[in-house]
Order: C-alpha cells, then structure tokens, then sequence
C-alpha cells in the first residue's frame, strides 16, 4: 500500500505539472499565419492610425517615389523591432520615401537602410512607375524620442510618425503606418522585419486539470493517512484484549 501510494503521488503530482506547463505555454505570443500580400489600400487607410489586425501583414503598392519628400530616419538599425540610439555599431538611417498612389495619398516606405547619411544609394531612388512589396508597419512613439530629435539636420526625423509626416509633408494626404520594402527598392540594404506575432490566449481549462490532479494527489495522501491510522488502532485493539492478554 505504501508503495502504491508512493507512485499514485508521484503520477499525480507530474500530471499536474503537465497541465501547468500547457497552461503557461498557451500565454505565450507565437507567429500568426501569414496570409497572402494585398494591396496597401485596403489595409493602411488616410488617417493618423493603422488597424492592430494589419500590423506585419505583406502588402503591395504601385506608384511613383517622390524623391523631393524624401527623408532620413536617424539613429536606426537594419531590423525594425531593434531599439534605435548610438549603443550599436550597426547605428545609421532608414531611407523613408513616399510612394505616390494612384489616387494621390502617399504611402511611407522605408526603402532600406545605409549606414552613413552621405552613402550614394540615398539619392540612387528608383524613377518611374514602381511595383513595392514589403510589410506594414505601425507609426512609431514620439513623445520622448521627438525632443532628441530636435536638433536633428533638415531632412531627418527621429521616428516614422504619420502625425509628424502630415506636417512635413504639406498639403499630402499621407496613409497611415509604413511599409518596410522586401527586396530594399534601390540599391539599400534590407531592413529586417519578422512576421505578425500574437499574443496567446490562456487555457485556463488547463490550470482546472492541473489543480485537479494535485488535489488528486492529496486525496491520496489523506486516504494513505487514514489507512494506517486505522491500521495502527486495529493492532492497537488486538493487543489489549483478553484473549491476548492470556496468550501473554
């Protein structure tokens, strides 16, 4: 009896740690499926923000750059989700152009990325009409960021803010969010971007079973006590009767 309850425990106890560990991994964030690019307009609308279900989806548009509006993200590195500042030895500018529609409103593209804002592939845009697919992204925080920037040279900005390209670029009607070009459009180099991530969704049914199992558990422990509780009295009781008083 001690050793079957020893290994119901045991059985019971990793049950419940199973359970658990399902439980906490259904939290996690994990890739989403990646559907199948579409065209920019139906996902990235004229307005100040970008829809939480477009964010890290393929897209494509077609159009023409407009060099002349073109800017320099300073501080950057070539990967998106990396944080900016002068920490990195990978610290240079993302090349941020307005793609004209065919409607007119202007698509922010972060063409690629050089490491000095004097490289030659700034000013190499790409003329006529231009097929770009990438990935949308959402615009980036300016509470804090925009008062380093202040001091920035004339055609740089410290972040892709679609309030603050609505004032540079006057008179445009600017869609919200940005694409990160994939291939880079010109001869940049490619600014990484990962695929749309989700937040997972807690099972908490899981945690139930794992509670279950170590309730189990303990219910085992409290008939294993009582079992040799009542075992103990009965030689107990045996040993102070008279028939084992005479046998004495």
């Amino acid at each position: 009896m001690h050793l079957l309850t020893i290994g119901v425990l045991i059985a019971f106890i990793l049950l419940g740690r199973w359970q658990l560990g399902v439980f906490q991994d259904s939290g996690k964030p994990h890739a989403s499926t990646d559907p199948a690019p579409v065209a920019v307009t139906t996902l990235a609308q004229v307005s100040p923000q970008l829809n939480g279900e477009a964010v890290g989806r393929r897209v494509t548009a077609e159009g023409v750059y407009d060099a002349g509006r073109q800017l320099l993200v300073a501080d950057r590195r070539p990967d998106v989700d990396a944080p900016g500042g002068n920490v990195s030895r990978d610290h240079g500018y993302w090349v941020l152009t307005p793609l004209r529609l065919d409607d007119g409103t202007l698509m922010p593209v972060v063409r690629g990325w050089v490491k000095t804002s004097g490289d030659p592939a700034v000013a190499a845009v790409p003329e006529g009409r231009i097929a770009v697919s990438g990935r949308l992204r959402p615009q980036q925080g300016t509470d804090s960021v925009q008062r380093r920037g202040e001091g920035l040279p004339a055609g740089q900005v410290q972040t892709v803010s679609t309030g603050e390209l609505i004032n540079l670029w006057t008179g445009q009607k600017v869609r919200a969010g940005y694409v990160v070009a994939q291939p880079p459009s010109g001869s940049l180099a490619q600014v990484k971007v990962a695929p749309p991530v989700v937040g997972g969704t807690l099972t908490w049914r899981n945690l139930a079973y794992a509670a279950n199992w170590w309730i189990f558990a303990g219910f085992a422990v409290f008939m294993w006590f009582h079992f040799v509780r009542d075992a103990v009295r009965a030689d107990r009781e045996r040993g102070r009767s008279p028939e084992m008083a005479l046998e004495g």
